[in-house]
């Protein structure tokens, strides 16, 4: 169920309504906490989520149709950089609905098997240098959830779409007006005794 959601936000297509995202974010982070908590505590009434979950992953359908196109990996051997694919995804975010782009480049970056780390840790400073909310958060540490409980054997297509939803997500929700970096700003001049502003004499 948690792929099957992860999926709808893969292949949403960008003519949807915008707020349309935030119907397939909220079946994609039902499942991935009816996940965690059948993880921590398997019991009957909580597996009734998992039925909850696959009927709003069948009445999102709409968002699919059509389905926004998933990049496959590449069957001739054009190698590419991982340090310009890090460049340039904090690029791709400073303009608006970057977000084929976006997933193209992530895409291409993991199924050359680069590391995830680096990945995930952009993706991360991406996030935060937003105004970011809690669904854009909840999406990221879904999708991180997701991708660390998948196997790694070979075929890495399901732990490639995941983050490529994660990515196409954020792309969606960038740039915003990225005013809380100030206020944290501000915080860090009051935290130290600093002056936040000069006094004209």
């Amino acid at each position: 169920m948690c792929y099957a959601s992860a999926l709808r936000i893969a292949q949403f297509h960008t003519r949807n309504e915008f707020s349309d995202w935030d119907a397939a974010l909220h079946t994609f982070t039902f499942a991935n906490a009816v996940h965690q908590g059948l993880r921590r505590l398997p019991t009957m009434e909580l597996l009734r989520g998992v039925l909850d979950a696959a009927m709003r992953i069948y009445l999102n359908r709409f968002l699919n149709i059509p389905p926004a196109r998933i990049p496959k990996k590449s069957t001739h051997d054009k190698v590419i950089d991982p340090d310009t694919v890090l460049r340039a995804l904090p690029e791709l975010l400073d303009k608006q609905q970057r977000v084929n782009e976006t997933g193209q480049l992530v895409a291409d970056y993991l199924y050359q098997g680069r590391r995830i780390d680096q990945l995930t840790s952009m993706l991360g400073k991406l996030l935060l240098r937003e105004d970011r909310n809690f669904h854009s958060i909840q999406m990221l540490e879904g999708a991180y959830s997701q991708y660390s409980l998948l196997d790694d054997d070979g075929n890495n297509a399901a732990r490639v779409n995941i983050l490529l939803a994660a990515s196409r997500y954020l792309a969606a929700h960038s740039p915003t007006m990225r005013s809380q970096d100030r206020t944290y700003q501000i915080a860090n001049q009051l935290h130290h005794g600093e002056q936040l502003f000069e006094e004209i004499t």
